[in-house]
């Protein structure tokens, strides 16, 4: 792929995934892989990967799931497993295809979820870090709620909105909201891969999530053998890169900057 063009299509998982990039490419800098929410894309990040980029030195690349944003359809319905399949058949093709040398992963909702996974599932020596925004482990009664409200008011004007950005806005929409609200969904738990982290991870919440609780912040704290430094903010919902985007980049960029003394420490400490 031509980092340099900002954006295009690369093949992962079978499938066609529109990506957009800003900043250096891999090899001139270290790369934030961006990982969408369940109801996100590349698109609907907004500006917020362009002040990333210009805020950490580093490059950034965002893509759109299979089923999500501009790129190929996925099949419906979606396995209750899907994040786990994501992160481990699908994302390590997307990081191999982008020419990814070393850098973090940092992931939003379902993103941060899928981050999660890969960093306890994967054996991948170029993620050297994890950023986490209203991660989940495992449901909770009042996030499962929320997005209960949500398929209430799909048909109303959400679906209108998910258009614009969306191929087709009804897979994007069912492929994420019948997978929670199934029945068999309510016993699903990946707090298990925190215990095979051995990298920093910095995760964030907002006090105001609707769709989870702090306990989702707390299982990172008490299962994770590596450094973990959290961000609860105030005045926050789900989406602390739009609630609180200038705490949210200042965070970051000081985690990146640690990260990068530890880089440079380890070669003297060997």
């Amino acid at each position: 792929m031509d980092w340099s063009a900002g954006q295009g299509t690369l093949r992962a998982g079978g499938k066609t995934l529109e990506w957009r990039s800003f900043g250096p490419a891999p090899d001139k800098a270290a790369t934030i892989v961006l990982l969408h929410e369940g109801l996100g894309c590349a698109a609907l990040w907004r500006d917020f990967p362009e002040a990333l980029a210009q805020a950490t030195g580093k490059g950034v690349f965002v893509y759109s799931r299979a089923g999500y944003g501009q790129s190929d359809l996925t099949d419906l319905p979606r396995p209750l497993d899907y994040m786990t399949r994501e992160a481990v058949d699908v994302l390590p093709q997307v990081l191999d295809a982008i020419g990814f040398r070393s850098g973090v992963l940092m992931g939003h909702s379902d993103g941060a979820t899928i981050a999660a996974i890969y960093a306890g599932s994967v054996e991948d020596f170029r993620v050297r870090g994890l950023i986490l925004m209203a991660p989940h482990f495992f449901t909770e009664e009042m996030g499962l709620a929320s997005i209960a409200e949500a398929k209430a008011v799909y048909e109303t004007d959400l679906k209108a909105r998910m258009a614009k950005y969306h191929r087709d806005p009804d897979t994007a929409f069912r492929g994420w909201n019948d997978a929670w609200l199934h029945p068999d969904f309510k016993a699903w738990h990946v707090g298990e891969v925190i215990d095979y982290l051995r990298i920093p991870t910095l995760a964030i919440q907002g006090r105001e999530d609707q769709y989870g609780t702090l306990a989702q912040i707390e299982e990172i704290e008490t299962r994770s053998y590596a450094p973990v430094e959290t961000l609860i903010l105030d005045d926050c919902r789900h989406a602390p890169h739009f609630d609180q985007p200038d705490a949210v980049l200042a965070a970051v960029a000081e985690f990146l900057t640690r990260l990068d003394r530890i880089e440079k420490a380890e070669p003297d400490a060997a």
